[in-house]
């Protein structure tokens, strides 16, 4: 249906090689990564960072939808993705992704909001791609 491309470029290997990352849309053009990015704070982004971006987007259009196909169409919702990356072996795995989502949705009860953000979890792209734990914590304001 949709094909969405980015692109990685990385000169020198190891600790000291310096990464690039860029987007179709443009929104990252050549943003940097590299070691120090991804296990330390130099300024940049990272791999994992940019999953949780997309799993956070992903599961808050995904509940948006579903709630809009039950008649709510007025509200906010917001959702933090924490991603861990974990050693395994002699390299790392993403294990977990956990959701932490508050939701202000006028006339909704707590259980069918919960039902909708379980599904939303479950079915969203993003969730489908990942081979990892996920969590979600939901909460519902009025």
């Amino acid at each position: 249906m949709f094909t969405r491309t980015a692109s990685a470029r990385y000169q020198g290997m190891g600790k000291d090689g310096r990464g690039w990352v860029s987007t179709q849309s443009g929104v990252l053009a050549d943003q940097a990564y590299g070691f120090g990015t991804r296990f330390g704070e130099e300024p940049g982004t990272n791999p994992e960072e940019l999953v949780a971006a997309a799993h956070a987007a992903c599961f808050t259009m995904a509940l948006a939808f579903a709630l809009a196909k039950e008649g709510f169409n007025e509200g906010t919702l917001e959702t933090t993705a924490r991603v861990k990356l974990e050693k395994e072996g002699d390299g790392f795995r993403v294990s977990r992704s956990d959701l932490t989502l508050e939701g202000n949705v006028p006339g909704i009860d707590a259980e069918r909001f919960a039902a909708l953000a379980e599904g939303a979890k479950a079915n969203c792209p993003i969730s489908k791609l990942l081979n990892a734990e996920m969590n979600l914590d939901q909460k519902l304001s009025s």
